[in-house]
């Protein structure tokens, strides 16, 4: 078979979807509600999932590396979190007060991550990186903020520079030039350049946001002493050491990644694991940073920073759900045992398989989360989101449509896939042989 050959296969196997996102063109611009959820020729449209699957509208049903863009490290519908939704449907969705659940959610994070002194919920990652700079420039007084080629924080306008290749050109309409002025771009994995740039601005460096793994941009892992690099100089400046652990906490152990990489950040933001399949972020760190968002100290608005929340910050459903979803986490710490190995072997496994099909390509990942990326004559190795960005990104793309095509798996084209506590090695198995089997196909050769 050749990759058209796949292309094809998936237009008659979901005709369905394909009539349904010519609606959705009508009413949603390009047809979807989130930009990345949209791939070549149109996404298949998901009817319901269950434990590791989606099915869709034709009734196709694929195994799911995506897993709610990394969130759901139980799988889908896991049993405990449907039992205490369900139960707390009968008492209310959103009461706009505040709740006990909200306390047992946060205290819960705090025992897990002592760093967590002081935690402010919000509804998505996006409001918590954006809280997370407001907060580092009201404790410094100063306005700069210091992020990574690649590095993505969400849609906030304060951080959505730099993001996709090419790096130096607006991410597009509708951001003022201004705003740019006060966000600096650093090169992931290059120590001596990114210190470099920071010496520049340090005298109005209010913070460093960054991502222990890059996640968006590639599954990449930093090299020894980047972090801890970027950490002792904005400790000596005098600026703010913020930590997006949105992807990664709780996602390779019971606790944050800090801990992992020798980290001590200010400030960090946590999100998708902790909400348990329902909307969430959280913005967390030192007590005496986090008061300057007590709005209860008596002055004017001038005298705390203003975080706010929005109307379903901290709602009773993901409150139970977010729990919950850590209860069971803590009690079987071997569910990360099992992860995490899935992860390692996906990753040797699909290396040692490119390595004989003789396709030059690279694994990254950690943990649980990995990525394939296909070199080419720009790129040998992947270390940055650069490399990443310029790496064959036609072939990445096709290999997932022909995975979805012909063997109903499914990663969300040219991004990482993430492994739940749903699966098993029998899916790593199907994975590896399905690969095998799309390039000997396709390069119509055996080994």
């Amino acid at each position: 078979m050749k990759f058209d050959d796949y292309l094809e296969l998936y237009k008659t196997k979901t005709f369905e979807s394909m009539n349904l996102y010519s609606q959705a063109r009508e009413i949603f611009p390009g047809g979807v509600s989130h930009n990345i959820r949209f791939f070549k020729p149109y996404p298949f449209f998901t009817q319901k999932s269950k434990g590791k699957f989606l099915q869709d509208e034709d009734g196709n049903k694929y195994l799911d590396f995506w897993n709610g863009h990394w969130a759901l490290i139980l799988g889908h519908s896991p049993p405990r979190v449907m039992k205490k939704l369900r139960k707390q449907l009968k008492n209310g969705t959103l009461f706009g007060t505040v709740n006990k659940a909200s306390l047992k959610l946060g205290w819960e994070i705090n025992k897990a991550i002592p760093s967590a002194e002081n935690i402010r919920f919000c509804s998505t990652g996006s409001e918590a990186t954006m809280y997370a700079i407001r907060l580092a420039r009201s404790a410094t007084g100063k306005r700069v903020i210091a992020k990574v080629e690649g590095g993505w924080h969400g849609f906030n306008t304060n951080l959505l520079q730099s993001v996709n290749y090419p790096y130096e050109v607006d991410e597009g309409l509708g951001l003022i030039e201004d705003e740019g002025h006060f966000v600096e771009s650093l090169q992931f994995n290059d120590l001596e350049r990114s210190l470099k740039v920071l010496e520049s601005i340090k005298d109005d460096l209010a913070a460093i946001i960054i991502e222990p793994v890059l996640g968006g941009a590639g599954c990449i892992l930093p090299q020894s002493g980047y972090l801890q690099g970027l950490q002792e100089f904005a400790h000596k400046n005098g600026s703010l050491f913020i930590l997006d652990e949105i992807v990664t906490g709780f996602r390779f152990s019971y606790g944050a990644a800090m801990d992992a990489f020798t980290l001590d950040p200010d400030l960090f933001t946590l999100g998708k694991i902790i909400g348990g399949g329902l909307p969430i972020g959280a913005v967390c760190g030192r007590k005496d940073i986090m008061k300057l968002a007590d709005a209860t100290i008596e002055g004017d608005k001038s005298s705390y920073c203003s975080i706010g929340g929005g109307t379903f910050s901290a709602n009773p459903l993901t409150m139970k759900a977010g729990y919950n979803t850590l209860k069971v986490l803590k009690k079987n710490s071997n569910i990360y045992d099992k992860l995490n190995t899935l992860g390692e072997i996906s990753r040797n496994g699909l290396t040692k398989l490119f390595n004989e099909l003789k396709i030059s390509a690279q694994v990254t990942g950690i943990g649980s989360l990995f990525m394939v990326h296909f070199l080419n004559d720009k790129v040998k190795t992947i270390n940055n989101a650069l490399d990443a960005a310029l790496s064959n990104k036609e072939m990445l793309y096709n290999y997932n449509l022909a995975l979805m095509a012909n063997y109903n798996i499914f990663f969300l084209p040219g991004k990482m896939g993430a492994f739940s506590n749903a699966n098993d090695r029998k899916d790593v198995d199907k994975l590896i042989e399905s690969t095998r089997k799309i390039f000997e196909s396709v390069n119509n050769k055996k080994i």
